[in-house]
């Protein structure tokens, strides 16, 4: 069983800054494009942003110019910096690796975490 750990969620208040990491076994983190995907209440999971092998980043147009993608192949780990967060945010948050040299689908990500809680507040 892979497994992706996500960690630095919580609660925020509006303008804040927070940032996401997510942790992955080195061999599967190392041959995998990393994305981040959420879900809202109510609302179906979402493509937030990824960042391929080469470093090659892709943004859902919602969160351009304020969410931050990248990875420490060293480590392992991707991050998302959030920056000026709104209430819009609120969303349980997923990291997810995929085989695909770039990808924004959900269907291509073959290994997903558990999801870790993003709530922010007005």
């Amino acid at each position: 069983q892979v497994e992706l750990v996500e960690s630095g969620g919580g609660l925020v208040q509006a303008g804040d800054s927070l940032k996401l990491s997510c942790s992955a076994p080195g061999g599967i983190f190392s041959s995998s494009t990393m994305g981040w995907f959420r879900q809202a209440p109510g609302k179906e999971r979402e493509f937030v942003a990824s960042v391929s092998r080469s470093h090659f980043e892709c943004y859902a147009d919602f969160v351009k110019g304020r969410f931050t993608i990248s990875r420490d192949n060293g480590k392992s780990t991707v991050n998302l910096r959030m920056n000026t967060v709104t209430t819009e945010d609120t969303a349980v948050y997923y990291c997810a690796a995929s085989k695909q040299p770039l990808s924004i689908l959900e269907q291509e990500y073959e290994y997903w975490g558990q999801g870790t809680q993003v709530t922010v507040s007005s």
